[in-house]
């Protein structure tokens, strides 16, 4: 099933909540003040909030926001159009980004200093939506029985000595559609198809429904290698110090280590768009993006904050310097190719 197929089934059940919503809270009525911004955001509350209260207190602008997964967000975004609440739309990855700039619900906006703190390849080409923190997705071994110098690529772990070793997350969420999607783009279909067919070949068990139970599979033997987004170790290893489990940055010597960022856009209705402006603005300077970063263990994008201790303790990669947005232009290729060579 395509992106496209998936999106229109998800906008055919919001579009009856939508109504209903309607009804409730009189969409076509409702008009935002400039001292309120209403945000859909698909990153978890207990990471946001705290950043909208910082705000809120140094401006005492008030934002009201709904949570929810990001397909939800954006097709309930897409069903409201022009009656829509929303003055700022943020979620977690750039495919889905891609896909909110694709289907017109983002405006683009004109802002030097988003320019100047976000760099290129984070960032929409068109200006309507900007990377706010920033992931890798990279190889977590088990200490034990693997040396960092039996690893190298992400390609490597589709080669014989890896067979009945490798475990993975399924491949129907976006993380590694994401990261499929960047490999075609770097690597050409072709070449990325004998890859991911085999890895799919080299696994230990079925995929994994996320990226700890994966991990949590390495450590406990099932496997000797995973693939996981770093702040899921970051939490792991909060958890268990002691875990056997240890990150290593695959492709320093080509392309580098995949990144993917947690993002957001000015929706194109927005009813106060200059203060949805303001607060992404906000978003991208020093001291929120040290807190926007480090709640969930993940990179700052602004390339002058430093991560937090924790994170930096992990140590410097090389990253794939790929416009994210290939995340989201090419994740349907992605998808059609995993599905052809079996994997789950």
């Amino acid at each position: 099933m395509t992106v496209k197929n998936r999106m229109d089934i998800v906008t055919a059940r919001v579009l009856l909540v939508v109504a209903a919503l309607c009804a409730l809270a009189g969409c076509g009525q409702q008009t935002n003040s400039d001292n309120v911004i209403t945000v859909y955001t698909a990153r978890n509350e207990q990471l946001i909030k705290p950043l909208f209260d910082q705000y809120s207190k140094e401006t005492g602008v008030e934002i009201r926001y709904i949570t929810d997964d990001a397909g939800p967000l954006l097709a309930r975004l897409k069903a409201e159009g022009e009656n829509t609440p929303a003055d700022l739309f943020i979620t977690v990855d750039a495919g889905f980004l891609w896909q909110a700039s694709e289907v017109g619900v983002l405006a683009p906006v004109d802002s030097q200093t988003l320019l100047d703190n976000i760099p290129a390849p984070l960032r929409s080409q068109k200006n309507d939506w900007y990377g706010l923190s920033l992931r890798a997705r990279t190889i977590v071994y088990a200490t034990d029985r693997v040396k960092p110098e039996d690893l190298s690529t992400y390609e490597a772990l589709a080669e014989a000595p890896w067979n009945g070793r490798l475990c993975l997350r399924t491949s129907k969420k976006v993380y590694n559609q994401s990261l499929v999607a960047t490999m075609i783009k770097t690597l050409g279909e072709p070449e990325a198809e004998r890859i991911v067919g085999g890895w799919v070949k080299n696994l230990a068990t079925a995929p994994y429904s996320n990226d700890v139970k994966a991990m949590e599979a390495v450590a406990a033997g099932q496997c000797d290698a995973t693939i996981v987004n770093t702040y899921y170790f970051g939490r792991l290893h909060r958890d268990n110090p002691d875990i056997n489990l240890a990150i290593f940055w695959p492709n320093q010597d080509d392309r580098g280590v995949h990144i993917n960022v947690s993002g957001a856009g000015v929706t194109k209705y927005a009813k106060n768009p200059e203060g949805a402006l303001k607060l992404l603005e906000w978003l991208s300077q020093s001291e929120a993006q040290y807190l926007f970063a480090e709640a969930n263990q993940e990179y700052p994008v602004n390339p002058d904050v430093r991560p937090s201790e924790e994170v930096q303790s992990w140590g410097e990669f090389k990253p794939d310097s790929i416009n994210v947005e290939a995340a989201g232009r090419l994740q349907a290729e992605a998808i059609k190719l995993m599905d052809r060579v079996g994997y789950q």
